[in-house]
């Protein structure tokens, strides 16, 4: 079985934002030579997310909206107690638990087997610095 690691480095200069790294995450398998096996896709920070979805702009207008009626942005003590430690995240932490950390593609003939319309998204919630995924790969 072969393993294979990549990692992403993306800098969102907003606070949140939504990337579509299908494309990336393609790449890395083809450098893999992975045939058959699963490959995981995982925010390596803890205010960031990876999902699987529709590449549509109203959509992903609609997580942003929806997410911020659930987890408003606010760096006072009072809403988030996380805020207490000095951070101003605590909103961006609900947020990531909402979206989820991570997914997983089967790889069938050497690419992702997607269903219709489906994409990879990296999700930001804390931008405006360099944060990390993690593409492993694992296979023949």
């Amino acid at each position: 079985m072969r393993s294979y690691r990549k990692e992403l480095v993306l800098h969102v200069p907003s606070r949140m934002g939504f990337v579509n790294i299908t494309r990336e995450v393609e790449a890395a398998v083809r450098e893999s030579g992975v045939q058959e096996g699963l490959c995981l896709v995982n925010s390596m920070h803890i205010t960031s997310s990876v999902f699987i979805n529709d590449d549509e702009p109203g959509l992903l207008e609609d997580y942003a909206r929806w997410l911020e009626q659930l987890a408003p942005y606010d760096p006072s003590p009072e809403r988030y107690h996380h805020n207490r430690t000095g951070e101003d995240n605590g909103d961006a932490h609900h947020k990531r638990q909402v979206m989820g950390r991570e997914v997983v593609v089967a790889i069938t003939h050497g690419k992702l087997d997607f269903g219709p319309w489906e994409q990879i998204f990296y999700g930001e919630f804390d931008g405006r610095r360099r944060k990390r995924v993690l593409i492993k790969i694992i296979g023949e």
